[in-house]
């Protein structure tokens, strides 16, 4: 732990480089408590409490479960840390939860009671789009509004317009992102089809999306599956990319899409596994 460290200071510097951590805060402590009311602390996805201070080994247990816990499913929680008798009085057990607060048992000799809050700061999911087709730069924009690291890769020759991306690439060769939670969308819609689907699925990503027919990415399957792409990879594209809204313009388009990689990566932080979205309609070329 590096107490000297400022708790809000190193907040502001880990959320800029979109790193995950979670923020622990002390709001109310009764009888004696190492930590009072205010006091916060950094925890690290490992384990370590990076900077601050929220009481010590009485404290330290529950706490750290909740910051897994919150890292997991990117859910605040608060938990309240009293002595066995108060549990008893208020007829729950360690580890229950009651409206909205879970319980953990107080083990020092101090017998105090520390309730805190624990909130997860996960770095921003990121968007890939591949293309410079009118559902590309739609879904950069969407996406922005939404909270995403937008990446958006097609040769800049192709641009007619200002873009709104967090990250531009001239071309198709991305690398990967550094987000843990990544999204891919192809929308070329005829320009370069081939070459940004192979460079989409080098990328590991929650979701492989194409803005396409049926029959066009079984041609594309056919050609890059000729070519020694593995079938496991291809399977893993949906197309047509977005739920079933009966989108028409781009912008609809762009929303079915992103309705869609919400649906999974929801469901991937619940621990669930997402439900197979309905194919679209759509039959764009």
């Amino acid at each position: 732990m590096t107490a000297h460290v400022d708790v809000l200071d190193l907040v502001s510097r880990l959320k800029a480089a979109d790193e995950p951590f979670v923020l622990a805060t002390v709001v109310r402590t009764v009888s004696v408590t190492a930590a009072k009311a205010g006091a916060k602390a950094i925890i690290r996805p490992d384990g370590r409490v990076e900077a601050g201070w929220i009481g010590g080994g009485c404290a330290r247990g529950a706490t750290l479960k909740a910051a897994r816990e919150a890292l997991a499913d990117g859910r605040s929680r608060l938990i309240s840390i009293q002595p066995e008798d108060l549990l008893d009085e208020l007829g729950v057990k360690p580890g229950e939860q009651r409206a909205g607060v879970k319980f953990a048992k107080n083990m020092c000799p101090s017998q105090g009671t520390m309730d805190i809050f624990v909130e997860p700061m996960l770095p921003r999911p990121s968007l890939v789009v591949l293309g410079s087709s009118p559902v590309a730069l739609a879904l950069a924009g969407q996406a922005r509004q939404l909270g995403f690291h937008v990446t958006l890769a097609a040769p800049f020759g192709e641009f007619a317009e200002m873009l709104e991306a967090d990250r531009l690439v001239d071309g198709f060769g991305i690398g990967a992102p550094q987000s843990a939670q990544r999204f891919v969308v192809v929308s070329t819609q005829g320009k370069g089809d081939e070459e940004a689907l192979r460079a989409a699925l080098a990328i590991e990503a929650g979701y492989h999306g194409f803005v396409g027919s049926r029959r066009k990415m079984a041609a594309l399957r056919q050609s890059l599956a000729g070519a020694g792409v593995a079938a496991e990879a291809l399977d893993r594209v949906k197309a047509p990319a977005g739920l079933d809204i009966g989108a028409i313009t781009p912008e609809e388009i762009a929303l079915s899409i992103l309705a869609e990689i919400v649906v999974v990566r929801r469901a991937g932080q619940r621990g669930e596994a997402a439900r197979e979205p309905h194919g679209s309609s759509r039959k764009s070329g």
